[in-house]
C-alpha cells in the first residue's frame, strides 16, 4: 500500500479514539454533577451556586461550541447552529440571573422575573434552529403537510398536556387572586413553548436532511433532554418543591453539555458519508418499520389526542372545551393531511404509470439490448432485442448466469472490471464500459460493448453488438502496419518489433540480427516489362521471404525493393557462432530471392544483396536498422547479389565521406578548386600540340583529389543527383574562365598552345553558358563561351572543348546547332571518352566533331590484351577515315606509345610524356615545347624538375606533380 493509502486507512481508526475519549469525558462530567446533585453538594450553599451558575456556565459553553462551529462551517447548516447559540446563550442569562437572587442577593426568585424571559427566549430560537435543519419540502402541498404535521404532533401533545396539567392552570388564572395571572401564563408558556420544541424535535427526526447527521442527531438528542427536564419541572409535583441544586438539575446540565460536545465531539464525516466507516462505504439500507415511520406519524398523533380525551372521560370529569376544540383540530388537520396525501398518490400513480409505459416503449424499441443481472449475476431481465442481436429469445435468456454467455478467455478481465466498478464510490464512477465476446444463438462469438450501471447490488446492462466495427478496426489496424501490396509488416511495425526485441526480456540478447535486403536489377524489371510485372515480382519475392524466415522472426517490406528481416536471438553466448549461423541464414535468403521469377510468362532474374547487423550492448532500434542499411549498400558497392556484415569502420567510412561531400559542395564558393594542364604531344614528332586543363580540388589537408575521386565522392553522397554533383565539382562557369583567361595570358606571352577543357553536353546547353537558350533578344550570357573568348581575346583555334556524353536525355539537334555555332567562331571540338559511355556512333553520324579522345579504358590494355588492340585499331581507323585527329588518354608506359603511334593515333597525353601540371611548370615544358617519343626501347617520361633532369617511367595517372604552395 502506498503511503496516501496507509494513512487513509488509520485516519478513521485514530478520529474513532478520539471520539471515544471525547464521549467518556462526557459521560464522566455530566455523571459527576448527577452524583453531586443527588448528595446534596454537601452544603446548602454550594448546591445553590452549581444549580444556578453551574448551569449558567454549561449553557454559556454550549453557545461558545455552537457559535464558534457556524462560524467555522460554511454550510446550509450555519443559520441553525447560530440559532443553537442564541437559545444556550438564553439559558445561561436565565440561570445566571436566577444565581442573582438565590446566591448572590440571598433571596427568593421573583415571578415573574427577568429569568422567566430568558428561559422563554431559550425554545423559540432552537424551534426556528430545528426546522432550518429539516428537509425542506419541493411542493406547497409538503410545505402544508409539513404544517399539518406539526400540529398534529403539538396538538396532540397539548390535548394531552391539558388533561394532565395545563387545565389546573388554567383554573388558578380564572380564581381572580393577586398575582395568579403572571403565574398562570408563565405555567402554560413553558409547557407550550416545550410541546411545540418536542413537535420540531419530532418532525426533524422524521425529516431531517442528509447533510452532517452525527451532530444534528446529537444536538436533537441534547434538546431532547432539555424539553424532557422542563417538563418535569412544569409538574405541580416538582415545581412546588423545587430547588436549585438538586438532581433535575443534571437533565439541564447534561442537555448543554450535550449541545456543546454535538459540533465537535461527534464524528463528522463528508456528506452523504456514513460515520463510523470508510468515506466510501456504502451506506446501510433503511429498515422498512423504520422508513414507515413518517407515514404512520398522523395516527400516532391522533392516538396519543385520544388518550387526552379518553383520560377525562375515564377520570369522571366534565371534558374540557379546549381539549374538544384541539381534538377536533387534530382530526381536521389529520383529514386535510390524508385527502392532500390520497391525491399525491394518485398523482404520483398515474406519473409512475406514465413513466412505466414510456420506459416499457424505450427499451421494447431500443436496438440496444437491455439486461438486468441480479446480485448473483443471474439475468432476471432482457429486453426484446435480445433476438435481432444476439439470435436468442428473451425469454431464454432470463434466469442465464451472465458467466455463461461469455467467452472464457474474456471472463476472467470481466470479472476483474466488475469487481472494480462496484467497489468504486458512484459519485466518482457512475457508469463503466466493457467489452467482451458473447455466445450468440448460432454458437459464434460477436464482440459486445456494454455500458454498466449499479441496481439493488446487482447490474444493468446496455448491449450493442460492435462485431463490425471491431473487425473494421482490426481491418485499418492491420493496414496501417502492413505493406498493402505484399501484406508483410511496414517500416513501422518492423521498427516497433525491432524496438521490442531490444527491450523486456530480450534486452540482455545481443545475438539478435536485423537484415536488410535490396534486389539489385528491379528497376530493370520496371524498365524492360512494365511496373505491373515489377509489382508481382516484389509479390512472389515477399512469399518467398516470408516462407524462408522462422515462425518467430519478422519478415517486412519498407519501400520500393527494399525488404528486411529481424532474426531474433537464442540466447547463444558464442558471439562468432552466432555470427556464422545468421550470416548462413541470409545466403540461403539471397540464394532463394536470386532464383529465376516466372513473370508473365516471362523468366525475370534479379539478385539479392544482404546487410546484417547484430544488437550490440546497448544499441537503440533505429542505430541497428541504420548499421544493417549500411552493411546493404556495402554489399551492393561489393559487387551484388552477395552477404555483408556490419563492421564499425563502416560508420566511419560513411561520416568521412560526408563529411567530404560537405566540403565539396562549398569547394567553388570558397576558392579549393584549382587548374592543372596536361600536355598533349604528337606521337610522331613529340611536340606539345596542346594542354589538356584539369581540375583538382585542394582539401584542407592540403591533399589534391582528381576528377574520378571527387566525382565518386559526390555520386556515393548522393547517387541519383550524381549529374548535379558533377556539374559542381567539374569545370563550372569559374574554371572555365579561369582556363581561356590562362590560355590567353600564354598567348601574349608566346606559348600559342591551344587549352583544351572538359564540359558536359548538359552544361553546354545550359542558359548560362549558351546565349542563344535564354531566347531572342537576351543578352549574351557573361559565362558563355562567346563572351569568354571576347573578353580575353582568346585567338581563334586557340579553345578545344571535349565533349563528355553521359546523360542519354540529351537532345541532339539542339546539341549539333549548338556545336556548330560554336565551330564557326573557331572553337574546336573533340568527343572525349570514344569507345566508351553513351551514343558514339550516332554522335560521330550527327554532330560535327574534329577530335576524338580515345576513352583511358582502351588504352591501358592495349598492349596486353589482343582484343582490345583489335577493338582500339578498328577505332582509330574510323578517326583516319573520318578525317579527324585522334588523341589517347592515359598514355602511361612507352610501350603503350608505340602501339598506338604503331596504329595510327596521332596525340596522346600521360605519364608517358608528363604529368599535370601547374603553371610554373607547365610554362617550363612550353618553352622545350618537346618531349622525346620512345622508338623501340622505352624512353624515360618527364618526372617533374628541370626537363633535362634524371628521367624514370611512372605507372598510372594519378601521380600528380607537387602544386607550389599559395
Amino acid at each position: 500500500m502506498s503511503a496516501p493509502g496507509a494513512l487513509l486507512a488509520q485516519s478513521p481508526a485514530e478520529e474513532a479514539g478520539r471520539g471515544l475519549a471525547a464521549q467518556l469525558l462526557l459521560a464522566m462530567v455530566s455523571g459527576g454533577y448527577a452524583v453531586g446533585a443527588a448528595v446534596g453538594w454537601g452544603s446548602e450553599q454550594l448546591a445553590l451556586f452549581m444549580g444556578d451558575f453551574g448551569l449558567s456556565a454549561a449553557g454559556l459553553l454550549a453557545a461558545v461550541s455552537c457559535y464558534h462551529y457556524a462560524r467555522t462551517n460554511d454550510s446550509r447548516e450555519r443559520p441553525a447552529w447560530l440559532l443553537f447559540a442564541f437559545s444556550s446563550l438564553m439559558g445561561a442569562c436565565g440561570n445566571a440571573v436566577w444565581g442573582w437572587y438565590e446566591v448572590v442577593l440571598g433571596q427568593d426568585v421573583p415571578s415573574p422575573s427577568a429569568a422567566d424571559f430568558a428561559f422563554l427566549c431559550f425554545a423559540p430560537p432552537a424551534i426556528v434552529g430545528l426546522l432550518v435543519l429539516a428537509k425542506r419540502p419541493v411542493t406547497r402541498a409538503g410545505w402544508v403537510c409539513l404544517a399539518l404535521d406539526s400540529w398534529l404532533i403539538g396538538g396532540s401533545l397539548l390535548t394531552l398536556s391539558w388533561s394532565l396539567a395545563l387545565a389546573h392552570a388554567a383554573e388558578t388564572a380564572q380564581s381572580g387572586a393577586p398575582g395568579s395571572v403572571p403565574r398562570a401564563a408563565l405555567s402554560l408558556a413553558y409547557p407550550l413553548l416545550d410541546i411545540a420544541l418536542v413537535s420540531m424535535v419530532l418532525v426533524l427526526h422524521f425529516r431531517r436532511s442528509a447533510g452532517n447527521r452525527s451532530a444534528v442527531n446529537t444536538a436533537i438528542a441534547a434538546l431532547a433532554l432539555t424539553v424532557l427536564s422542563d417538563a418535569l419541572f412544569t409538574s405541580p409535583l416538582l415545581r412546588e418543591n423545587y430547588q436549585s441544586g438538586q438532581l433535575l438539575d443534571a437533565g439541564w446540565f447534561a442537555g448543554s453539555l450535550l449541545l456543546a460536545y454535538a459540533p465537535w465531539g461527534a464524528r463528522r464525516t463528508a456528506a452523504g458519508h456514513p460515520p463510523g466507516g470508510h468515506p466510501y462505504a456504502a451506506r446501510p439500507v433503511s429498515r422498512p418499520i423504520t422508513g414507515s415511520l413518517p407515514a404512520l406519524t398522523p395516527y400516532l398523533a391522533a392516538a396519543v389526542c385520544t388518550l387526552g380525551i379518553l383520560y377525562n372521560v375515564v377520570d369522571g370529569r366534565k371534558v374540557d372545551r379546549v381539549v374538544v376544540f384541539t381534538g377536533c383540530t387534530v382530526v381536521l388537520a389529520l383529514v386535510v393531511r390524508q385527502g392532500i396525501m390520497l391525491l399525491d398518490n394518485i398523482a404520483l400513480t398515474q406519473e409512475l404509470a406514465q413513466k412505466e409505459n414510456h420506459f416499457r416503449s424505450l427499451v421494447q424499441g431500443s436496438s440496444d439490448v437491455i439486461m438486468i443481472a441480479a446480485p448473483t449475476g443471474t439475468l432476471r431481465y432482457v429486453s426484446p432485442a435480445a433476438a435481432g442481436v444476439y439470435g436468442r429469445e428473451a425469454e431464454e435468456l432470463v434466469g442465464t448466469r451472465l458467466s455463461e454467455l461469455i467467452h472464457p478467455d474474456d471472463l476472467g478481465r470481466v470479472v476483474h472490471e466488475v469487481r472494480r466498478f462496484l467497489a468504486t464510490p458512484p459519485a466518482e464512477e457512475p457508469t463503466t464500459r466493457i467489452e467482451c465476446r458473447f455466445m450468440s444463438g448460432g454458437g459464434e462469438w460477436l464482440n459486445v460493448e456494454s455500458t454498466v450501471n449499479r441496481h439493488q447490488g446487482g447490474l444493468i446492462l446496455n448491449s450493442r453488438d460492435v462485431t463490425e466495427r471491431v473487425r473494421l478496426q482490426a481491418q485499418l489496424q492491420h493496414s496501417a502496419e502492413h505493406d498493402p501490396l505484399t501484406d508483410l509488416p511496414n517500416r513501422a511495425l518492423f521498427t516497433r518489433r525491432v524496438r521490442q526485441a531490444l527491450t523486456g526480456r530480450r534486452a540482455g540478447d545481443h545475438s539478435t540480427a536485423v537484415l536488410f535486403i535490396d534486389l539489385d536489377g528491379f528497376k530493370a524489371v520496371n524498365d524492360t516489362i512494365g511496373h505491373q510485372a515489377g509489382d508481382e515480382l516484389l509479390v512472389e519475392a515477399a512469399r518467398r521471404l516470408h516462407e524462408s524466415v522462422r515462425a518467430g522472426d519478422t519478415a517486412a517490406r519498407l519501400g520500393g525493393d527494399e525488404f528486411a528481416a529481424l532474426i531474433l536471438g537464442d540466447g547463444s553466448r558464442d558471439h562468432g557462432a552466432r555470427e556464422q549461423q545468421v550470416h548462413e541464414i541470409a545466403d540461403r535468403l539471397r540464394t532463394t530471392l536470386s532464383q529465376p521469377y516466372r513473370i508473365a510468362g516471362t523468366e525475370v532474374r534479379v539478385a539479392a544483396s544482404i546487410g546484417v547487423a547484430f544488437a550490440d550492448p546497448g544499441i537503440t532500434p533505429s542505430d541497428l536498422m541504420r548499421n544493417a542499411d549500411l552493411a546493404m549498400y556495402r554489399a551492393k558497392a561489393g559487387g551484388k547479389d552477395r552477404v555483408e556484415l556490419y563492421a564499425p569502420q563502416m560508420q566511419a567510412e560513411v561520416v568521412r565521406k560526408a563529411e567530404l561531400a560537405g566540403r565539396l559542395r562549398t569547394a567553388p564558393y570558397e576558392g579549393e578548386f584549382t587548374l592543372l594542364h596536361q600536355p598533349v604531344v604528337s606521337l610522331a614528332t613529340g611536340d606539345i600540340t596542346a594542354v589538356s586543363a584539369q581540375p583538382r580540388w585542394r582539401s584542407p589537408q592540403g591533399i589534391l583529389f582528381p576528377p574520378a575521386e571527387f566525382l565518386q565522392v559526390a555520386e556515393a553522397r548522393s547517387p541519383e543527383s550524381a549529374p548535379a554533383a558533377a556539374r559542381t565539382a567539374g569545370p563550372g562557369r569559374g574554371l572555365l574562365e579561369e582556363a581561356v583567361e590562362q590560355a590567353a595570358e600564354r598567348h601574349r606571352a608566346g606559348h600559342g598552345v591551344p587549352v583544351s577543357v572538359r564540359m558536359s553536353a548538359r552544361r553546354l546547353l545550359d542558359p548560362a553558358v549558351h546565349p542563344a537558350a535564354a531566347g531572342p533578344g537576351a543578352a549574351t550570357a557573361p559565362g558563355s563561351v562567346e563572351a569568354l573568348l571576347t573578353r580575353y581575346g582568346l585567338p581563334s583555334g586557340s579553345l578545344v572543348l571535349e565533349l563528355a556524353l553521359s546523360d542519354p536525355r540529351v537532345p541532339f539537334d539542339e546539341l549539333e546547332r549548338r556545336l556548330s555555332a560554336l565551330r564557326r567562331l573557331g572553337v574546336r571540338i573533340a568527343l572525349d571518352g570514344f569507345g566508351s559511355g553513351y551514343a558514339a556512333i550516332s554522335a560521330l553520324r550527327r554532330l560535327p566533331v574534329d577530335q576524338l579522345r580515345l576513352d583511358r579504358g582502351l588504352v591501358e590494355g592495349v598492349v596486353e590484351s589482343p582484343r582490345l588492340h583489335k577493338i582500339t585499331a578498328g577505332l582509330l581507323r574510323i578517326a583516319n577515315d573520318l578525317g579527324m585527329e585522334s588523341v589517347a588518354d592515359g598514355v602511361d608506359l612507352p610501350e603503350q606509345v608505340s602501339a598506338l603511334r604503331a596504329m595510327g593515333c596521332t596525340h596522346g597525353q600521360g605519364a608517358a610524356f608528363s604529368g599535370p601540371l601547374d603553371e610554373y611548370r607547365l610554362r617550363r615544358a612550353l618553352v622545350r615545347s618537346t618531349f622525346p617519343v620512345p622508338g623501340g626501347a622505352a624512353l624515360p617520361a618527364l618526372a617533374g624538375g628541370s626537363l633535362g633532369g634524371s628521367l624514370v617511367v611512372q605507372r598510372g595517372s594519378h601521380n600528380e606533380t607537387p602544386v607550389p604552395p599559395t
